[in-house]
């Protein structure tokens, strides 16, 4: 008898706050072309949307559930994919804004990051010198004196907060001691299994981008959590397709999308999300492998299912 295929998921960061609108024209920024991008990624075989809204105006990063609200129906209604709303929203936001649109929209993923980091965007600064806005330039160069805070008690109250609601977690570790963080809330019983651990590579800040420090963080959590995760792979910037493969190659599933790279090979820009999801599934395809449906999804991380959110 065939054995049945492992299913990868794919999951699609279509905007957020790591990367400024003036670095590619492709990025979106406003509610229709976060909708837009975001149904596209879904058709293109995204199972899970990582979502974050822009200020349409200045392109700034906003946890303004009323900016949400205006993308939000409409991705659900053109698709099946399951919403993951952001926790993180931008290092210069309080926990209590970040909070704001996953209170209010009860969605079946909400991201959290599951430790305080620096968070070196300024290297950035390097690479480009004109920006449609100033705030842009200040972002970058603010990060040289930037800890991103999420501390024990940040993190206890997303969970809470989460639990109530139903809403399941994408648990971004961005190094080492985070995979143990998630354990200390585990053995507390505030972090439920199945876990979904979305490790999280090449940010100045937190772990490298090596295969060593791939595995590394492979065996810590297979250490600390045996078969109660699912493990998800997000390389930032051009480590975005190398660590995919490597991490597909060892069992993981995989994160692309805008949010972590705006490229689609060396010095060239992706065109859109749905570009990047199209060149994950030819990896995941190339590999024998198929790709899971936001269905295969729900039921690997037990999710509540769509018709119980808020939006």
């Amino acid at each position: 008898m065939a054995k049945e295929k492992r299913k990868v998921i794919i999951t699609c960061a279509v905007t957020g706050a790591i990367h400024t609108p003036s670095m590619s024209p492709n990025l979106p920024v406003t509610p229709d072309e976060i909708a837009d991008a975001a149904i596209a990624a879904a058709e293109a075989g995204a199972a899970i949307l990582h979502l974050h809204a822009r200020d349409p105006d200045t392109g700034r990063p906003t946890q303004d559930p009323d900016v949400f609200a205006k993308f939000l129906p409409r991705i659900k209604r053109e698709t099946n994919a399951v919403i993951n709303i952001t926790t993180g929203g931008s290092p210069h936001m309080t926990v209590q804004e970040r909070m704001q649109p996953a209170t209010v929209f009860k969605p079946e993923v909400a991201s959290l990051n599951m430790g305080s980091m620096n968070f070196g965007l300024y290297p950035m600064l390097n690479r480009f010198s004109e920006f449609k806005h100033e705030w842009e330039r200040e972002h970058l160069e603010n990060s040289r004196d930037l800890v991103f805070k999420n501390t024990f008690k940040d993190i206890e109250t997303i969970l809470n907060i989460g639990n109530d609601n139903n809403t399941r977690f994408e648990f971004e570790c961005y190094d080492i001691s985070h995979l143990y963080n998630l354990a200390h809330f585990v053995d507390r019983g505030l972090a439920r299994t199945p876990l979904f651990i979305q490790s999280v590579f090449g940010l100045l800040g937190g772990i490298g981008a090596h295969p060593e420090d791939l595995m590394h963080m492979k065996r810590t959590a297979d250490r600390l959590f045996g078969d109660d995760y699912q493990w998800s792979i997000l390389g930032a910037g051009r480590n975005q397709f190398p660590l995919a493969s490597m991490g597909l190659a060892q069992g993981s599933n995989i994160r692309v999308g805008l949010e972590d790279s705006l490229w689609i090979a060396p010095g060239e820009l992706a065109k859109s999300n749905a570009d990047q999801v199209q060149k994950a599934r030819l990896l995941i395809e190339g590999l024998s492998l198929d790709v899971a449906t936001p269905d295969d999804a729900r039921s690997r991380l037990q999710l509540k299912g769509s018709d119980q959110v808020a939006v």
